[in-house]
């Protein structure tokens, strides 16, 4: 069999574009192009089919989130301007943990007016990254600056879609900005409920424990959905004051909540969470949560 790294990039252009099969493992080679080879794949990228387009960037955004060495980047900023909005979308969720600031503009520019709703939704999720980066001090604070009045703006625009106005929120939530404790309690308060349970997952994000009460009352909401946010909320917070109350979700009868109570476990740590989910990782009326209760457990050791 060829070594993947040693086919000639023209005919990995073509398996890529026109296999029957399409061949993921060789999806690795579009990382790190060259000049040339990056103006080739711009050249046949038009003529392949939108849902070949659709599936291939999918799956390089998928190959993106699990794998920290590959860098798609220059590739996803390419398709930005796709004429299919699932290729545009798909772009947007693959730039993720992005770095480069060349991409922020184009990103705002697509959250303020792009054509399809879903894109303007995944470019506001795509600026989120940005604010954490630089609220940590990883790149120039000013660059988050016209990203967060960018936000702020499309959130408070009477015209914004629901779900571009969610996302807007959810994404902007983790900036130290004097209005931001003022949106999320109005969106919570007044909001619908798909806005209050994009307001609790916003409380989460900003890592404030002035949000616990409601959080912690939210754990007994009589919607699964709701139950599932504040307990992932409770998890981004990181404070062991939710410890009990989330135990008791472990038993609760919608799986989706068990779940989202062991992972915001893991992410609370400690020796408490720690005892707790090692009583119940061989416990069969637990096993359903067996994977994700590991998965807790060794992040709560590294």
């Amino acid at each position: 069999m060829t070594n993947p790294k040693e086919l000639p990039f023209a005919s990995v252009l073509e398996a890529l574009f026109n296999d029957e099969q399409l061949p993921i493992h060789l999806l690795y080679r579009l990382s790190d192009l060259s000049e040339a080879d990056f103006a080739q794949f711009k050249r046949q990228w038009a003529s392949v089919e939108e849902d070949r387009r659709v599936a291939l960037v999918r799956h390089m955004a998928d190959i993106a989130e699990d794998n920290y060495i590959i860098d798609f980047s220059p590739v996803f900023a390419f398709l930005f301007v796709d004429p299919a909005p699932s290729v545009r979308a798909a772009a947007l969720d693959g730039v993720w943990d992005a770095e480069s600031p060349r991409i922020i503009q184009p990103i705002i520019g697509m959250l303020q007016g792009d054509s399809d709703t879903g894109v303007r939704a995944a470019a506001a999720r795509a600026l989120a990254h940005y604010i954490l980066l630089a609220e940590w001090g990883q790149i120039d604070g000013a660059l988050s600056e016209p990203i967060v009045e960018a936000l702020l703006a499309e959130y408070e625009r009477p015209t914004t879609p629901p779900e571009v106005k969610r996302a807007a929120l959810e994404s902007v939530s983790s900036a130290a900005h004097p209005r931001i404790a003022e949106l999320i309690n109005d969106a919570y308060e007044e909001g619908s409920d798909d806005l209050q349970l994009s307001a609790i997952f916003a409380m989460g994000n900003t890592a404030d424990e002035d949000w616990l009460p409601i959080l912690e009352h939210e754990l007994g909401s009589p919607s699964a959905d709701f139950r599932a946010e504040a307990a992932r909320a409770c998890g981004m917070i990181g404070s062991p004051s939710a410890i009990e109350i989330l135990e008791q979700l472990l038993s609760d009868e919608e799986p989706e909540v068990g779940l989202a109570a062991v992972y915001a476990l893991g992410q609370i740590g400690g020796e408490q969470a720690f005892e707790l989910l090692s009583r119940i990782a061989d416990d069969p009326d637990y096993e359903e949560f067996y994977d994700a209760i590991d998965e807790a457990l060794e992040e709560m050791e590294w």
